[in-house]
C-alpha cells in the first residue's frame, strides 16, 4: 500500500499508526496532530513529530525516555500532572510543576526541605503527598491552613503543642483519638501571649476559637483572663481591639 493510502488511514483513525511499518515523518505528524498519544506507537521519534504529539497531549511525554529540557517543561506547563512521566527530572522541572501545584510533590522522591515547603506553600494539603516530611513543611502547611493537621504524619504531644504554638485553630482538628492535657495548652499559650514578637493574627484567632474557652468543656481556658494576666502589650493591645469590634 502507498504512502497516500496509509496518510488517509491516519487521518480516519490515528490508531492505525501501531500497524504501519516504517510509517513516513508526513505520516507520523498527521497521527499525532489527531491524537498526540499514538506517539506510544513511534520508537524514534523525529523531534518535529515529538513536539507535534506534546502539543496535542502533553501525556504523551511518557512515551519519550529522555525528552529535551524545553519539551518536558512544555508537558509540564500544560499539567503539572505530567511531572509523573518524567524520569529524574531536574530541579528546574520539579519547581516548574511546584509552582502550578504543590501536589506535583507526589511525584518526587525524598524531597528536600526546600521543596517541601515550596510545596505546602503552594497548597498547605500538600504534606499528605510527602512520606517522610520536615517538621518546617508541617509548620508552614498548620499555619497557613488549620485542616493541615488532619494529614500531620506521627502526631505526638510535642508536636501538637509546638503547631499549637502557630496556630491555635488546629484543636478543632485533634484526631478523635488523641488527647491532649489541658495544662499543657494553657502552658503553650502563656509562652506564645507573653511574647511581644507575637503574631497578630494569632491572638485574634485565639479569640475567636470555639474549640477553647472558659466554657468549652474539653479546654477550659479563660483565654481573656490568661491574656490579661500573662500577656505581652502587644497581645492586650490587640485583644482590647478585637473585642472593641463587638461592642
Amino acid at each position: 500500500m502507498d504512502q497516500s493510502k496509509y496518510l488517509e488511514m491516519v487521518k480516519r483513525n490515528p490508531y492505525t499508526l501501531e500497524h504501519i511499518e516504517n510509517p513516513s515523518e508526513d505520516i507520523m505528524l498527521e497521527a499525532v496532530r489527531r491524537n498526540g498519544m499514538v506517539l506510544q506507537y513511534i520508537k524514534t521519534p523525529p523531534l518535529n513529530v515529538a513536539e507535534a504529539a506534546i502539543e496535542n497531549e502533553a501525556r504523551a511525554i511518557q512515551f519519550l525516555p529522555d525528552p529535551p529540557a524545553d519539551l518536558a517543561k512544555k508537558a509540564i506547563c500544560k499539567s503539572w500532572a505530567n511531572l509523573e512521566y518524567i524520569h529524574n527530572p531536574s530541579r528546574k522541572l520539579i519547581t516548574t510543576a511546584l509552582s502550578y501545584s504543590g501536589w506535583a510533590i507526589k511525584y518526587v522522591r525524598d524531597p528536600d526541605e526546600a521543596l517541601q515547603l515550596e510545596a505546602v506553600k503552594k497548597n498547605f494539603d500538600a504534606v499528605k503527598y510527602i512520606d517522610n516530611p520536615v517538621f518546617s513543611a508541617e509548620a508552614l502547611a498548620v499555619k497557613n491552613d488549620e485542616q493541615a493537621l488532619r494529614f500531620i504524619k506521627n502526631l505526638t504531644t510535642e508536636k501538637f503543642i509546638s503547631l499549637f504554638k502557630i496556630n491555635s485553630l488546629i484543636l478543632k482538628y485533634m484526631p478523635p483519638n488523641f488527647a491532649i492535657a489541658v495544662d499543657a495548652v494553657e502552658d503553650a499559650l502563656r509562652q506564645v501571649i507573653g511574647s511581644e514578637e507575637v503574631d497578630e493574627k494569632y491572638i485574634r484567632d485565639l479569640l475567636n476559637n470555639h474549640s477553647i474557652g472558659r466554657t468549652v468543656s474539653t479546654m477550659p481556658i479563660d483565654v481573656i483572663a490568661l491574656i490579661d494576666e500573662y500577656g505581652s502589650p502587644k497581645a492586650r493591645r490587640i485583644t482590647v481591639d478585637e473585642k472593641l469590634k463587638f461592642t
